[in-house]
């Protein structure tokens, strides 16, 4: 299935709209790099921010953790829904065709390399 503008998008709140596209923009480089060096694997932000045992410490991702720290129970699994819409923000704009799914109730993107589109 390849995501498309129509695809849902949640707005995220709580943080700065400078912090926001910070995020965004530090997610379309991970994007890039990912498509470049992986061209045919399966991502979701899992892979950029280290899973369980995130690395969100010196990243742009840090204020999106910061907001749940003292709301939440789970502010790494808060913060986490949080990075997971800006990702899917991030490839809903970006140039290149995704497809999508969910694997183990996580989102996961792949790239859509232009020769698989015209077979």
């Amino acid at each position: 299935m390849a995501l498309n503008i129509e695809s849902e998008l949640r707005n995220v709140t709580g943080i700065s709209s400078d912090e926001k596209q910070r995020i965004a923009d530090f997610l379309q480089g991970s994007v890039y790099c990912w498509c470049k060096n992986r061209k045919d694997e399966w991502f979701s932000l899992r892979e950029f921010m280290g899973g369980e045992n995130y690395y969100w410490q010196g990243t742009p991702m840090l204020p999106l953790y910061l907001k749940h720290k003292s709301k939440s129970s789970d502010p790494v699994k808060a913060a986490g829904k949080d990075g997971g819409w800006l990702l899917k923000y991030v490839i809903v704009n970006d140039k290149r065709l995704f497809e999508t799914r969910k694997k183990e109730l996580i989102r996961q993107y792949r790239w859509i390399l232009e020769d698989e589109k015209s077979t």
